[in-house]
């Protein structure tokens, strides 16, 4: 079984766009909805906007990372959407995972540490 659940349907995607809470940065875009799932999904949108197919993928991955180093810290239940912005090919992933991290704390979907207050 895989590790990540990712979202792929279209109508998923518009589902969390239209119910969904958003968090903005100037790298990074989240949408949160709480879900039923037991684990978290994830999506990513580039746009034409970021630029080549070459900028697009670099972004996807710079979010993929810093998906990936916070994952163990997520709740379960919640789709998320992450959308590039214009400077997110430009910066390294843990630029943008500083700013996930925010933005997930707002939005209350990650775990506290033992020695964090909330």
């Amino acid at each position: 079984m895989a590790r990540y659940v990712t979202i792929k349907e279209n109508r998923d995607f518009s589902r969390i766009y239209r119910r969904g809470k958003s968090f903005v940065s100037p790298v990074l875009v989240t949408y949160v909805v709480k879900s039923r799932g037991d684990k978290p999904r994830y999506g990513i949108t580039t746009g034409k906007k970021i630029g080549n197919a070459v900028t697009r993928s670099r972004a996807r991955r710079v979010i993929r990372a810093a998906y990936d180093a916070l994952y163990p810290q997520l709740r379960p239940g919640y789709d998320l959407i992450f959308v590039a912005r214009g400077k997110t090919p430009h910066v390294k992933s843990t630029v943008v995972q500083k700013a996930m991290r925010q933005q997930l704390q707002q939005a209350g979907v990650l775990r506290l540490n033992s020695g964090e207050v909330s």
